[in-house]
């Protein structure tokens, strides 16, 4: 058997009719071809933060994971505050960026959640506005960055946690932080401030995403608020539907804010991904030195890699199990997170050997990171081109080796 090139028909992009570079890729696979993925929440530390992770480094991970677009979260030094202070991730953008990376705008001054940021100057070079990191604490102003986002016609993408109920907690207020005697995080800290911000999208009428939701309450207020008519969308993570607390153990790579959470609301996030309730997936690629990361569950910095085991994860999971069909998996990675944040699609695509099986081992992982809950799991899919704008900036030439190359 030569090479099988399989092109799945993707509602939402019906043209999908990519010339593949053949001759780049091994005989004897069978290869499918899906548009290039977009996710919606990755942290690239840069500018501030180049020893967690860099635009290059954070690119190639994510053309490794098939991945042509993403969303740029604006917990950086300087926060993308202002228009200066945007330039300077501009900057490092246009000049180390493999695939096309969207900025988010800060919603507040420093993500101080006091002062609004200059949102007129920012708006016309940012994808929306985010603090995301920290929930907007006050509601007043909250409400005031919704009128403003929705005057500019831009989204805010919340990341949603009241404070006042965190009481220093870092891992799920459940079944293994009561066993062990770690301090919990409730899902009330995040269902909590949901329930507040869709009442201020009703009011104002601005277009909501709500980042990374991880328990049965989120996933339940949400599906309330759909069928109310609000413009609210929201995204979980893979590590979210895959993965909950039963797989907690003494080791930095499972702590992430919001925390996994129990079986009950893993199961939820997944009834909500095939109702239509969860609208895509994000990964919230969060990367840390290995310092950072190596000192437990209580002090270990939050946050888990997350862009080159995606899709393994979630085919192997979701897909391979029949909780999904793979046509679904591609759109909820691929159309739905450009449809809703306005990301045009040019063409891009990624081919992969879904027969493939891969050990996770973040030694070889692109992304500065090494964290990941996936660590040792054999997954299927191996990632063998990406292509951005019709150049190529992933190739797979060999078990160990990846050729990258450059958007422009």
């Amino acid at each position: 058997m030569n090479e099988i090139y399989k092109i799945p028909q993707i509602k939402g992009i019906p043209s999908f009719k990519p010339i593949v570079y053949k001759a780049l890729l091994p005989a004897f696979h069978n290869f499918y071809v899906f548009p290039g993925f977009c996710d919606v929440h990755v942290h690239f530390r840069e500018p501030g933060f180049s020893y967690k992770e860099t635009i290059l480094t954070g690119t190639r991970s994510a053309a490794r994971g098939g991945f042509t677009d993403v969303c740029t979260m604006p917990n950086l030094d300087p926060v993308p505050d202002s228009a200066e202070h945007l330039n300077a991730q501009l900057d490092l953008i246009r000049r180390d960026a493999i695939i096309k990376v969207h900025p988010y705008g800060a919603i507040t001054r420093g993500e101080n959640g006091r002062d609004l940021a200059d949102l007129d100057a920012l708006a016309p070079n940012v994808i929306a506005f985010s603090d995301d990191g920290k929930g907007v604490q006050d509601e007043e102003m909250m409400r005031a960055a919704m009128k403003k986002a929705r005057s500019l016609g831009k989204i805010i993408a919340a990341h949603c946690e009241d404070e006042t109920l965190l009481k220093g907690g870092y891992i799920h207020d459940g079944e293994y932080a009561a066993l062990k005697g770690h301090r919990g995080i409730c899902s009330e800290s995040e269902w909590r401030q949901i329930e507040r911000d869709l009442r201020l999208a009703a009011d104002t009428g601005c277009a909501y995403h709500i980042c990374h939701i991880s328990c049965k309450e989120s996933v339940d207020i949400i599906k309330k608020a759909k069928a109310a008519g609000i413009d609210v969308t929201c995204e979980t993570a893979p590590h979210y539907l895959l993965l909950d607390e039963s797989a907690l153990a003494e080791d930095g790579k499972y702590k992430m804010n919001p925390p996994l959470r129990s079986a009950r609301d893993r199961e939820a996030l997944t009834e909500g991904l095939c109702d239509g309730t969860i609208d895509m997936i994000a990964t919230d690629h969060a990367p840390h030195s290995r310092e950072e990361k190596s000192l437990g569950l209580m002090k270990s910095a939050f946050g888990i890699v997350g862009l080159e085991t995606a899709f393994p994860a979630l085919y192997t999971g979701l897909v391979k199990t029949g909780i999904i069909t793979l046509e679904k998996l591609v759109g909820i990675m691929a159309v739905n997170p450009r449809k809703r944040f306005g990301i045009p699609f040019s063409g891009d695509y990624t081919v992969w050997d879904l027969e493939e099986r891969e050990k996770v081992d973040p030694e070889r992982f692109a992304t500065k990171g090494r964290s990941t809950p996936f660590e040792g799991m054999e997954l299927y899919g191996t990632c063998y081109l990406t292509v951005a704008d019709g150049r190529t900036v992933l190739y797979k030439k060999s078990a160990e080796e990846w050729e990258y190359g450059k958007k422009n």
